[in-house]
């Protein structure tokens, strides 16, 4: 992802425009701001073009509310400039958007969106079974196969950044295939298990991006290093207990990493429009998000639905009622 798409409004799929009727995907590929063989790839799966564009969306949302409370809240302005730096913030983005196209593609091949794949089929499972009682189990093995084809993984990058991109892109694919679990349903006469259907199911998005955050918080700081064994350079991070001055620890496949220290989000730059005017929270992360400049108290009344009744039949019968609420916001 470069950093441009979300920027863009795409027309929903079979609008509209004149174009042949099947075609309607092969006009949304040319929006997208892809590679020529990612644009290829696109053109030839029907369904791809509106999945990535469901993706995007996903991982940006994402990534605004698990940063909602911090100096960077994943704002759209900024973002291709980040993008090509190696913060911790890159790192995230990266393995936010890597888990969100992994996820929206296992979703959409068992949604039906997608015409080169279905059910997963998993061997071990009774899909058919499953099949039959109208369960369709998330295909991760074909979204994880499909995305590494079409994000070009074959070709490790020689060059620092390249090598650190690679591997947040497979610390977010990792996170999808963690949180894979086996569901399973009976089917019978008052619920005993006559019949037993099982499938895979992936955990909501939400729970995925509560990991990487916490892989965000725990970010290790890592630099190039050359492995004799096996005659290339590695990523190398700070040497743990153990691991001898000659032999600096590796990164672990789940962490997520980075190369250059952020800078600190506080006034508005190329990154980010910085923290003044944002709304903090008193007892919580005003000290924090204002950066020392302090914080403007406003009070303003609201309005809310309240003592709600169900009348019959069939409908919610609520009074308006008001109340004062505090806000603080950050100086500038």
């Amino acid at each position: 992802l470069t950093g441009k798409e979300a920027l863009t409004h795409f027309p929903s799929l079979g609008s509209p425009g004149g174009s042949a009727p099947g075609k309607g995907h092969v006009k949304q590929c040319e929006l997208l701001q892809l590679s020529r063989k990612q644009k290829r790839l696109c053109r030839r799966e029907p369904g791809l073009a509106e999945t990535l564009r469901d993706a995007i969306r996903l991982g940006i949302l994402e990534c605004q509310f698990q940063f909602r409370s911090e100096r960077w809240n994943c704002s759209l302005e900024g973002r291709p400039s980040l993008l090509k730096r190696g913060f911790k913030e890159t790192a995230f983005l990266y393995a936010v958007s890597s888990a969100a196209l992994t996820h929206s593609l296992a979703r959409a091949c068992s949604a039906g969106r997608m015409e080169r794949c279905t059910c997963d089929d998993s061997p071990g499972l009774e899909n058919r079974k499953a099949w039959q009682w109208g369960v369709c189990g998330d295909n991760l093995k074909y979204s994880t196969k499909f995305l590494k084809k079409f994000l070009g993984q074959k070709r490790i990058g020689k060059d620092l950044r390249a090598k650190v991109d690679i591997h947040n892109t497979n610390v977010g694919i990792k996170a999808v295939k963690n949180g894979l679990k086996t569901t399973c349903k009976c089917h019978g006469v008052s619920g005993s298990c006559a019949v037993r259907t099982c499938w895979k199911q992936l955990s909501p998005f939400h729970e995925i991006g509560r990991l990487l955050k916490l892989r965000y918080d725990d970010a290790v700081k890592v630099f190039s290093t050359s492995n004799d064994a096996v005659g290339h350079s590695e990523l190398a991070g700070p040497h743990r207990h153990g691991h001898s001055a000659k032999h600096p620890a590796l990164p672990r496949p789940t962490d997520l990493v980075y190369v250059e220290d952020s800078p600190s989000f506080c006034r508005p730059s190329k990154y980010s429009l910085g923290t003044a005017g944002r709304t903090c929270s008193r007892e919580g992360n005003c000290d924090s998000m204002c950066c020392g400049r302090g914080y403007n108290t406003q009070s303003r009344l609201v309005t809310f639905s309240c003592h709600c009744q169900v009348q019959w039949c069939c409908y919610v019968e609520c009074q308006q009622c008001m109340q004062e609420e505090v806000v603080y916001s950050c100086k500038q």
